[in-house]
C-alpha cells in the first residue's frame, strides 16, 4: 500500500520500532518538494509536500494503492449468485397422436406442434446459487468451478393446453398424467419446473488478479433434481387454478452449461440433451441470460 500526503514538513528520523524515514529533496523551478519514504515489509508509505500552506487540511491529499503482487488464494468462494434470463426448449416431437400422454377431447381440435410454442419474452429463468467455489489448477488461470443452487423455469403458453394428473375422459385404466386442449381460453397459462442443481465446470480467466477486467470462460455440466412441477392458469371462467406435482415432467435433468465474461459483464447458458417430459414429447430445454457475480 502506498500513501501520499501533501502539506507536511520534511522530517528524517528513526522511530522506536527501528524503521527509518528517509527524506528525498527535489528542486523544480525554484520550488522545494520534500518526500519521506517508510517501508514496512512489502508495504511502502510515501509522504511528500512543498509546505506551501503549512497546517492547512484542505491542501492535504491521501491516495491508496493495493500491492500489485497480491495473488488470489487456491480456493475462493462466491456467495449468493443471481441469474436472470429466459427459458425455452427445442421441440423435436414427431408424435402428437392421442391416447398416451396427449389426449384429444371429443369435438376439440387435435393437439399439434403450435400448441406447445412459447411466449419467449414471458418464459423466464431465474437461478439462485447459494455458493460457487473454484479450485486453482494451473497458475490461477485454470480452475475447477462447482456450486449448489436452485433453477426456476417458467414456460409461458399462448394456447389452451392443460396439464392434468389423470385423464377425466377415460375410465377403466390406471391414473396417468395427460395433456388436453381445454374448453376455455386463459389469460395466463404456464408450466413451472424447479430444480436443485449442482454444476461442475472447467474455468479459464485471462486476468486472475482482477476479476472485473479481461476475458473469462467456463464450460461443464450440471445435474438437477426436480422438486416442484406445476401448471398455473388464470381465466375469467375459473379464476386462478394450479395443478401441482405428478404432471409428467422428468424427475432428473442433465445439462451442458457455460459462462462467458468480458470485464464485469457475464452471460450464462445451458442446454439439456434430454427431454423435459417423461413420455411422448421430445422437448429439450435451454436457458440464456445474464449472471450477477463477482467472478
Amino acid at each position: 500500500m502506498t500513501i501520499i500526503k501533501k502539506g507536511d514538513k520534511k522530517t528524517t528520523e528513526k522511530n522506536e520500532a527501528g524503521m527509518v524515514n528517509t527524506a528525498t529533496p527535489a528542486d523544480t523551478a525554484g520550488a522545494v518538494e520534500k518526500t519521506d519514504t517508510l517501508r514496512i515489509g512489502n508495504m511502502v508509505i510515501i509522504r511528500d509536500g512543498n509546505n506551501k500552506d503549512k497546517g492547512s487540511d484542505e491542501d492535504r491529499k491521501w491516495r491508496y494503492w493495493g500491492r500489485k503482487n497480491d495473488k488470489p488464494g487456491n480456493v475462493s468462494t462466491n456467495w449468493f449468485i443471481l441469474d436472470l434470463g429466459f427459458s425455452n426448449y427445442v421441440n423435436n416431437t414427431t408424435d402428437y397422436s392421442s391416447g398416451g400422454y396427449l389426449y384429444n377431447r371429443a369435438g376439440a381440435a387435435p393437439l399439434g406442434e403450435s400448441d406447445f410454442e412459447l411466449s419467449t419474452g414471458k418464459s423466464i429463468n431465474v437461478n439462485i446459487w447459494f455458493f460457487m467455489q473454484r479450485l486453482n489448477l494451473i497458475k490461477h488461470h485454470v480452475h475447477l468451478k462447482y456450486g449448489l443452487g436452485i433453477e426456476l423455469n417458467n414456460y409461458r403458453y399462448n394456447s389452451q393446453i392443460s396439464y392434468l394428473k389423470e385423464n377425466p375422459f377415460v375410465s377403466g385404466v390406471a391414473p396417468a398424467p395427460t395433456i388436453i386442449r381445454d374448453s376455455i381460453s386463459f389469460k395466463k397459462n404456464k408450466l413451472a419446473t424447479d430444480y436443485v442443481t449442482v454444476p461442475l465446470m472447467l474455468s479459464y480467466s485471462a486476468n486472475p488478479n482482477n476479476q472485473h477486467r479481461g476475458f473469462s470462460i467456463s464450460l461443464g455440466v450440471s445435474a438437477g433434481y426436480l422438486y416442484s412441477q406445476r401448471n398455473k392458469q388464470v381465466s375469467e371462467n375459473r379464476g386462478k387454478e394450479k395443478t401441482k406435482g405428478g404432471i409428467g415432467v422428468e424427475q432428473f435433468k442433465f445439462s451442458y452449461v457455460g459462462e462467458i465474461g468480458l470485464g464485469p459483464v457475464r452471460l450464462y447458458g445451458s442446454y439439456s440433451p434430454n427431454s423435459l417430459f417423461k413420455n411422448q414429447l421430445d422437448m429439450r430445454p435451454y436457458t440464456l441470460g445474464i449472471r450477477l457475480s463477482n467472478w
